[in-house]
């Protein structure tokens, strides 16, 4: 009895021994995986005014898909009218001025070859005539900045997206520069993450990734988008504790068959199958 218990005893501590050599063996070998976690992100555009005026029409709604050039809002533009006004008032006259010294250009230049003005008179009207050409420009290019001022009291979408943001009011007077719509431009969303140095040598642009996002069921397909070319220290809470002394590489996953309702800023996790450097050990 006591030889067959020794017998177990010792059938056991070899069967836990192996269990160790096998455990530690698993947790050596090469990772097959990476994962990480970032942030959904898609490309906004935000609109905003060259001058500061009252707006007086907004023709969209928060959640609106648009195309390219259509109208977002509009401003008061009784004031980009009057500037408009006055500069083709300006360019009328300037045309007037310029045709009247070109007759007396030719007038005096056709006196000059019967001798009957002096070459010092032909210079002056010379002199005249290209001043007001000068007049001409200068009054033309007040009138071109003029109407641009008026085209800006309209504000288009300058791609095709849907409206995310609408920050002012029916009313409300928006300064130069002041956001008065942001835009998420149509096209494939992505995720913002940071790979450790020692998984870029596996990984490559077009690289194959599964994405999964909270709230939604069902796992995306994506890719590599791009790697930054240059490794930072910054920490990140993609990473573990372990990690942050590494260097990490600031990577984009384009997601390839996202939902319409997939926003920005929504936490992903991203699983990108390494490639192995050798034969498998």
């Amino acid at each position: 009895m006591r030889g067959t218990h020794r017998r177990s005893i010792a059938r056991g501590a070899a069967m836990l021994l192996a269990a160790a050599i096998g455990l530690g063996m698993e947790c050596r070998a090469p990772d097959r995986d990476l994962l990480l976690v970032g942030t959904v992100e898609r490309t906004l555009v935000e609109v905003a005014p060259a001058a500061s005026e009252q707006i007086v029409e907004i023709a969209v709604e928060r959640g609106q898909h648009v195309e390219a050039g259509a109208v977002l809002a509009r401003l008061d533009p009784v004031f980009a009218d009057a500037d408009l006004a006055g500069a083709r008032a300006a360019v009328a006259g300037a045309q007037t001025q310029t045709e009247v010294s070109l007759q007396e250009y030719r007038r005096m230049s056709g006196l000059h070859g019967r001798a009957v003005v002096s070459e010092e008179q032909l210079d002056r009207a010379r002199l005249a005539r290209d001043e007001a050409r000068a007049a001409l420009g200068a009054a033309m290019a007040r009138m071109a900045a003029a109407q641009k001022r008026r085209n800006d009291a309209t504000i288009l979408a300058p791609v095709a997206g849907t409206v995310d943001q609408l920050p002012f009011d029916l009313g409300e007077r928006v300064a130069a520069g002041s956001v008065v719509a942001v835009l998420l431009a149509d096209g494939k969303p992505w995720v913002r993450v940071w790979v450790p140095e020692r998984a870029i040598a596996q990984l490559a642009i077009g690289t194959p990734a599964e994405i999964r996002v909270d709230g939604f069921d069902r796992a995306m397909r994506g890719h590599v988008l791009d790697v930054a070319r240059e490794a930072s220290f910054t920490p990140h809470y993609a990473l573990t504790e372990r990690e942050r002394v590494n260097l990490v590489y600031q990577t984009r996953i384009e997601i390839d068959d996202a939902p319409p309702a997939l926003r920005p800023g929504a936490p992903g996790e991203v699983r990108i199958a390494l490639a192995r450097s050798g034969p498998a050990q």
